[in-house]
């Protein structure tokens, strides 16, 4: 699919049944139509706590929707994202046994998944995810601002997608594959992985750093690593 910016790949007209992301340790599953629903809502959460154009929303990397969802909301916003939840930020997401390990006050905001929070400062995010308004409004993006941040390096839109078509065609991705994600999302290749699934309207399995049986027919890989799939990718050989 064509795209300028990440926000590109959730039009309305995308959303439907087919499975978009699969978390297999906890059991979840969502498809397009959920996925893409709960992006939006994202979005307007994390410009309720002050997010804009700029802004850094500091993630903690665990397998779980909510802090891709977290990262595709910043991305509408022309925001970036660190998975490193120690960062400085505008907003800090963190699952919710960490909650004690960060401070509420200052400017930074504290937002928790995985449960209710202990202290009425920390944001409830999957209470506020669910109910915001299920629409994001169009809001311009630059393609060459920073999306992604890691190990000190910033990624733009523009560098993150063309990292993802790679993938794309390096694998062979469509709309029936099914991409195991074998590397932490920590991992700027985590991302790409993800994103080009999303390019390709493939399902990702994210699966983190494990050996786990999944139903995939390819793979994104940590260097060394051998995988069950029968196509695989390194993470160290994505392009970004």
């Amino acid at each position: 699919m064509e795209a300028s910016v990440v926000g590109d790949l959730l039009p309305r007209d995308r959303r439907r049944e087919q499975p978009a992301l699969v978390v297999p340790a906890s059991d979840r599953e969502m498809s397009y139509h959920d996925l893409f629903t709960n992006a939006y809502k994202s979005g307007n959460v994390l410009r309720f706590l002050g997010v804009r154009a700029s802004a850094t929303v500091a993630i903690e990397a665990t397998p779980a929707p909510e802090p891709f969802l977290a990262f595709l909301g910043a991305a509408q916003l022309g925001a970036q994202t660190t998975f490193d939840p120690t960062a400085d930020a505008r907003v800090r997401l963190v699952a919710v046994e960490h909650e004690a390990d960060y401070d509420t006050a200052g400017a930074t905001k504290l937002a928790v998944y995985g449960g209710a929070p202990e202290s009425p400062a920390t944001t409830h995010w999957e209470q506020e995810v669910w109910s915001e308004n299920p629409g994001f409004p169009e809001t311009p993006v630059d393609p060459d601002s920073t999306v992604l941040l890691a190990d000190s390096e910033g990624y733009s839109h523009r560098e993150l997608l063309a990292a993802a078509n790679d993938v794309v065609d390096a694998l062979g991705l469509d709309g029936d594959s099914r991409l195991a994600i074998r590397v932490s999302l920590s991992t700027p290749a985590a991302i790409v992985g993800l994103v080009a699934a999303l390019a390709a309207e493939a399902t990702a399995i994210l699966v983190g750093p494990s050996e786990m049986a999944v139903e995939a027919d390819a793979a994104l890989v940590a260097a060394g690593a051998t995988a069950r799939e029968s196509v695989t990718v390194a993470a160290d050989s994505v392009g970004l």
